[in-house]
């Protein structure tokens, strides 16, 4: 990748942290981090979710080596990337939040465009799966009487 921020960093941990990152956007929705890592992190999620968008099996394989969690895959193939299906491009938005207190550090937010709406799915899906437990206990119960 040409122009690649270093990050003071290794390739190897480099990546390691930009993949653990990415990995916990996709899976929650945003991240607070420093700026420089929200803008390189933002052109390795963008891949993913075009990856996403694809559906098809060499591009969900490609994320599964890339993405550190299989369920966050799962997630990003069934309800990030459907949801970003309308747009072209620019899928994460990044904010800038003021300066670390430590270090001086400039922080920023960076989130899904649709941040609201995955939260939407995400919570529709729990709730049928809670559901789904209830039924099956009561089914259970009475198999038992």
């Amino acid at each position: 990748m040409p122009g690649t921020r270093k990050l003071g960093r290794k390739t190897q941990p480099r990546m390691q942290m930009l993949r653990g990152q990415v990995t916990y956007l996709l899976d929650i929705g945003y991240i607070e981090t420093t700026v420089t890592r929200a803008k390189e992190v933002r052109a390795l999620a963008e891949k993913m979710i075009t990856l996403g968008k694809k559906r098809d099996l060499a591009s969900y394989r490609a994320a599964l080596a890339f993405i550190t969690k299989e369920s966050v895959v799962k997630k990003l193939f069934d309800t990030v990337a459907p949801s970003l299906s309308d747009r072209a491009g620019g899928y994460t938005e990044i904010f800038r939040t003021g300066y670390r207190r430590g270090d001086g550090a400039p922080m920023a937010v960076i989130k899904l465009v649709n941040f609201d709406i995955v939260k939407q799915e995400a919570d529709k899906k729990a709730e049928r799966a809670k559901r789904a437990e209830e039924r099956a206990k009561k089914a259970e119960k009475t198999d038992e009487e």
